[in-house]
């Protein structure tokens, strides 16, 4: 491939990305927690899932069956507030387009989302992931690749459920990590910290999971095919909800008549 060509698929790789990541008109999220206390229920280390509003998201939404799309590293105060005095960045993420970049949390303060705490890690290793992830910032992703991208303009492709999730690794390798959650999983792998077990059956022991999902575990391992929805299903991260993290009273709450609430809700 000359340079030139090589140029203008990478230009046109890049639109289709900047296409993939236009919002979704009418999106309204169901239960956005209060940014403060989301702030405040993080600790460094965390994932933070999102439920995208993207051409992308859905697309990633369909293709694993999960309200997830997106997952980003909560890193505290490891990183510096901005030279012009704006917000500090709290989160690393991986963007189509943009690669490995670190945003504010407040990003994220109109979405639904999900705290994933990985239990039991150590303080040294809790260090070793961060600094992983800031090591990576301004990593850039190859995007010449059209035939990766373009499948994700097909938000409901018409394959078997079982084949879905395998379409997020197709292709040349590089926007399928700049759409998952690959170097968050790779990051945890270099501590050793686990995301999914290996599923072992036993005789005479019935099991809830279904044969296309123990296949699906068993054979996904390399960190470039984890999706943001393996972190809330791993049994080895704890789900934080900001709402109840610091005490919920439910006698506290104030309840609408019911049919002052469909009034209001006519109105």
């Amino acid at each position: 491939m000359s340079k030139r060509t090589g140029r203008l698929l990478d230009q046109l790789g890049r639109f289709l990305a900047r296409r993939l990541q236009k919002e979704s008109s009418g999106y309204q999220p169901y239960t956005p927690s209060d940014p403060d206390v989301l702030h405040r229920s993080l600790a460094p280390g965390d994932i933070l899932l999102v439920e995208g509003n993207t051409h992308l998201s859905a697309a990633v939404k369909y293709l694993t069956q999960s309200t997830w799309s997106h997952a980003a590293l909560f890193v505290g105060d490891a990183l510096p507030v901005p030279e012009d005095g704006g917000e500090r960045p709290r989160l690393i993420e991986v963007n189509l387009g943009e690669g490995c970049v670190a945003v504010p949390l407040s990003k994220y303060r109109t979405y639904n989302t999900r705290i994933c705490r990985p239990s039991g890690l150590t303080p040294e290793d809790r260090a070793a992931i961060i600094a992983f992830m800031i090591e990576r910032i301004g990593l850039k992703y190859d995007m010449r690749n059209i035939f990766d991208l373009m499948r994700y303009f097909l938000p409901q492709p018409p394959v078997p459920v079982r084949w879905r999730r395998r379409m997020l690794a197709l292709g040349s390798g590089d926007p399928t990590r700049a759409i998952c959650s690959s170097l968050i999983a790779q990051a945890l792998q270099s501590v050793r910290y686990p995301i999914l077990p290996r599923i072992k059956e036993r005789p005479g022991h019935a099991s809830a999971q279904s044969t296309y999902s123990r296949q699906e575990i068993l054979l996904i391992r390399h960190h470039s095919l984890y999706t943001p929805r393996d972190f809330d299903l791993s049994p080895y991260f704890q789900i934080v909800k900001p709402t109840l993290n610091f005490g919920f009273d439910y006698k506290a709450l104030h309840w609408e008549e019911a049919g002052n609430a469909i009034e209001a809700e006519a109105g």
